[in-house]
């Protein structure tokens, strides 16, 4: 948002702080000051300057040479500028002026013709873009006269970075309501020069009146919850005078003429986009909001052809539309130099339906970018008896006394309950009632201090301020944050649970940050080829979907560390997937855990050289990872997936018998790997947010007793998995079995054909006594049976 300073004092005039200070202080009250821009910085030599003659160049056709009077002797200056005339006025820069740039103005010869200063565009004054002809000044002006004071330019520009959620800081009004000494009742709108009194009689209508013998309806109420009309006739367009035309160029905004210089003044000034109809070119005596029709075009002021979506909210008359509602006007209805009648419409617009107009077209304009930050429902009555009354001002006419006002959804204020207490526990500090009463009404809240809670009324320009929080939030502000002690106060702990799912996501990044592993962050945006489901408004071709899964984003990150040259990467991330829920329903969501590692399993030391990550590594990745989640781990391919794993080299993780993820070797081609990269390991699970947290680790003691341990050797099938062997085991060695694990595999000479040999430690213990060799042998025999029962084990 671009703001002038002396806007800002036209609007407060208690308002003297310098352009710095108040750039610091409106960053403190959370609209920071990217940059302060003196106008005038580079300018200070330019003066007015009087036209006397103009004729063409003797050597060149797009030249022109013309005698121009400053203010002392005529002077010859040569310009290419094709809108120079004899008798008007322009920006001067005599020789030895330097313009923004660093241009020196110097006598030079163009072409055989001497030229003794320079006219100068706008652009060319660091004032705006328009490089096309010179900077024409309105009006009468002493030739001579410094071009800045005479133009009130002696201005600074503050360029705020404005949150989404602050629509009314959009306008001049909002931040000298920020900023004024005693906050909105300090504020004030100016006159404007030569305004006349131009008094409307709003007539409040439901969705269906009449002004100026032009029937107005509004058949989309969802899209237009307001409209206000009014019409001014016998105007004269032309030029703006210079003060509303610097008034807007002090802003950054191009001025046109004196009609629609006024509607983006007021839209400057108060944030209420508006747009005024040539009133003879509205066909059929009908203006109707609604939405398109199939096969509907409208060629829009930007010469554009456009085919209109039947989602589009539009301005129609009796043949057709004449605007998109709330973007931007059409060709059929423009505002041109032989105007003589207007209807001026200043409405309130749905941010969906704004945006829902736009976007199909890549728009974005003045008027779209606030109606879609939500502009005040309020504000349409004030807006347009401003409009009405500067339109008269600056282009003559007359308005019709009648104006319409059509309210068919009609706004309620919200109303907020604040309690002190509250805004003591939050803020640290406690505040009387009376001093949050008054922070907030300074900025247009209003305040019911009858009672406990207070209840406060939210204004229609706060559309941020839902609950008692936001409110609390408001009034830290507006105290100021600095205001508040730097100590650490006291802190009670909350009675209210974590939530399921942020527990769930803490204990997944706790794990992963055990491991050694380093958390990334990549976008839920996808190629189309990675997600499920399509967005309507892409950032980008490349990521048209939202992802459904996460590991092809973590690959992309580890390819990025291969083309920067490091070999040893451990990533995971906690993040969301994406699926489709059905025609027009919201897409479902799972929050995922995804990890990707390659590499070394460990950092390099000096006792030697480190392991790198094999699938053993994986196993015991995904093996903790599965206790955490409880469920088990199968030897198996998983579908979450895909074809990204090798089969053969992959992991199925499972609750209650669901896959919820998994893990395997990154399958050749996958990742666009270097030759010297090892292999790539990959894991993802959706977490269980509804599982209850693991419980309190309790202390166990050490055993007082000795074990006695068996080393078995067996004869296993090769179609028998070595975990179906320790499961035989556990289930039929008896109570007194306290561990199992297998510690050697044979495969070899006098091993039988289709067998391979795997070794089995057991420990067994009693709690209360030694184990006699009677009793160990007794449940190794169980075991041996088991097995040979079984699985057609035997002992080697």
């Amino acid at each position: 948002m671009n703001v002038s300073y002396r806007w800002l004092q036209s609007l407060v005039p208690g308002l003297s702080e310098p352009p710095l200070e108040l750039a610091h202080r409106l960053s403190l009250l959370g609209a920071p000051a990217d940059e302060v821009v003196d106008l005038g910085a580079g300018v200070e030599g330019v003066v007015i300057a009087r036209v006397l003659e103009v004729w063409q160049h003797p050597n060149a056709d797009r030249l022109r040479v013309t005698r121009v009077d400053a203010g002392e002797e005529p002077v010859q200056v040569v310009c290419g500028a094709p809108n120079v005339e004899a008798g008007r006025y322009y920006p001067f820069a005599p020789v030895g002026a330097t313009l923004p740039g660093g241009l020196e103005i110097r006598r030079a010869k163009l072409r055989g013709e001497v030229s003794e200063g320079m006219l100068c565009s706008a652009r060319e004054l660091g004032l705006g873009r328009d490089h096309a002809g010179l900077m024409t000044l309105a009006g009468e002006w002493e030739p001579g006269a410094p071009f800045l004071e005479s133009l009130g330019l002696d201005d600074v520009r503050l360029v705020l970075d404005i949150t989404p959620n602050r629509p009314e800081m959009l306008s001049h009004l909002g931040v000298a309501r920020e900023v004024a000494p005693g906050g909105a009742a300090g504020v004030r709108l100016p006159e404007f020069p030569g305004a006349s009194e131009a008094p409307l009689e709003l007539r409040e209508a439901g969705g269906e009146g009449e002004v100026g013998g032009v029937r107005v309806r509004v058949e989309d109420v969802g899209g237009c919850s307001r409209y206000t009309a009014a019409v001014v006739r016998g105007v004269k367009v032309g030029p703006s005078p210079e003060w509303l035309a610097t008034r807007l160029r002090s802003v950054g905004v191009r001025p046109i003429n004196n009609v629609v210089d006024a509607t983006n003044y007021v839209l400057q000034e108060l944030g209420q986009p508006i747009h005024a109809f040539d009133l003879h070119r509205l066909r059929g005596g009908e203006v109707v909001v609604r939405r398109a029709r199939a096969g509907e075009t409208l060629r829009t002021l930007d010469g554009v052809d456009r085919t209109l979506a039947e989602s589009a909210l539009v301005i129609a008359d009796a043949e057709g539309p004449v605007a998109l509602a709330g973007v931007l006007g059409g060709e059929n209805s423009e505002v041109h130099d032989g105007t003589t009648d207007l209807l001026l419409e200043v409405a309130h617009f749905d941010p969906k339906a704004v945006r829902g107009t736009r976007t199909p077209f890549g728009l974005s304009t003045d008027a779209s970018y606030r109606f879609e930050r939500g502009v005040d429902p309020e504000g349409q009555p004030r807006a347009l008896e401003r409009v009405v009354r500067l339109i008269l001002a600056v282009a003559g006419g007359e308005a019709d006394r009648a104006a319409l006002d059509l309210n068919p959804a009609p706004f309620s204020r919200r109303v907020v309950e604040l309690r002190p207490e509250r805004v003591a526990r939050v803020l640290g500090v406690e505040l009387a009632a009376g001093e949050i009463s008054s922070l907030l009404e300074e900025i247009g809240f209003e305040v019911d201090a009858s009672g406990t809670p207070l209840r406060v009324s939210v204004p229609g320009y706060r559309p941020d301020v839902t609950e008692e929080v936001d409110l609390i939030e408001e009034v830290a502000r507006r105290r100021g944050y600095d205001s508040f002690p730097e100590e650490l106060l006291p802190f009670r702990a909350s009675a209210v649970p974590e939530s399921p799912e942020v527990e769930a996501e803490r204990r997944a990044r706790d794990f992963f940050r055990r491991l050694g592993f380093l958390e990334a962050r990549t976008t839920g945006f996808a190629p189309g080829s990675e997600g499920r489901v399509p967005l309507l408004n892409p950032l980008s071709a490349e990521e048209g979907s939202l992802r459904d899964a996460l590991v092809p984003g973590l690959l992309r990150r580890v390819e990025h560390n291969w083309a920067h040259g490091v070999r040893d990467v451990r990533l995971f991330e906690v993040g969301t997937a994406f699926f489709p829920a059905g025609e027009d329903a919201v897409p479902r969501e799972e929050i995922r855990v995804a990890a990707a590692f390659t590499g070394a399993s460990r950092p390099s030391h000096w006792s030697g050289d480190a392991a790198a990550w094999d699938v053993w590594d994986l196993k015991g990745v995904l093996e903790e990872l599965a206790e955490s989640l409880g469920g088990d781990l199968e030897v198996a391919a998983p579908a979450i997936l895909g074809g990204t794993v090798v089969s053969a080299e992959a992991f199925r993780l499972a609750v209650d018998g669901t896959e919820v993820g998994g893990g395997g070797r990154v399958a050749p081609g996958a990742a666009d790997a270097p030759a010297w990269a090892g292999d790539v390991w990959v894991l993802e699970a959706r977490l269980q947010a509804g599982r209850e947290a693991e419980g309190a680790v309790t202390y166990r003691p050490l055993p007082e007793q000795p074990a006695s341990e068996r080393d078995l050797a067996l004869l296993v099938p090769r179609g028998t998995a070595a975990v179906e062997v320790g499961a035989v085991i556990r289930d039929s060695a008896g109570p007194l079995l306290e561990a199992v694990a297998p510690f050697d595999l044979y495969e070899g000479k006098g091993i039988p054909e289709g067998t391979r040999s795997v070794a089995f430690r057991l420990r067994f213990r009693a709690a209360d006594r030694t184990l006699t060799d009677a009793e160990t042998d007794a449940a190794v025999a169980s075991v041996l049976g088991a097995l040979q029962e079984r699985l057609g084990v035997r002992r080697r």
